[in-house]
């Protein structure tokens, strides 16, 4: 799996619109076949036509991230914004999706950036179909900051 951040999180977060550990963070699933574009997908606005449809286990809008935290890695160059993990089981068939997107759901629309902010895109690397009672699970959710 591969994250990609678009580069109007970071300005955002440089410039205070984002306030990361206190901010309500979420994730939501992508329908087969979407393609992310960090220069276009700024805001959940932008992608959720995309979203995995409400149902068979999925809420569309998103769930609650949780056990956010902050890394440095001096060796790196890097600062990392990571949760927990989050799961979802497919209930009435079976849920499709290719990839997942975390967004800010705190952020407004301040100035010239975004309400819903997308902090970043996880991209599965296939289309992941998950059977009527199976688990989802996605670990390591974070957003790198180069």
């Amino acid at each position: 799996m591969a994250n990609t951040s678009p580069n109007s999180f970071k300005k955002m977060l440089l410039k205070g619109d984002i306030t990361s550990l206190s901010d309500t963070f979420k994730i939501i699933l992508m329908k087969a076949g979407f393609t992310f574009d960090k220069d276009t997908h700024h805001a959940y606005a932008n992608v959720s036509t995309n979203e995995v449809a409400n149902g068979l286990g999925y809420t569309t809008g998103g769930q609650e991230l949780a056990g956010v935290s902050l890394d440095i890695n001096n060796a790196n160059d890097t600062a990392t914004l990571s949760w927990t993990y989050a799961e979802w089981t497919a209930a009435g068939g079976s849920l499709v999706a290719s990839g997942a997107i975390i967004y800010d759901d705190s952020t407004a629309t301040p100035g010239d950036d975004y309400a819903d902010a997308i902090v970043s895109y996880i991209d599965f690397g296939e289309t992941k179909t998950v059977l009527d009672g199976t688990l989802l699970r996605i670990q390591n959710l974070s957003a790198v900051i180069t």
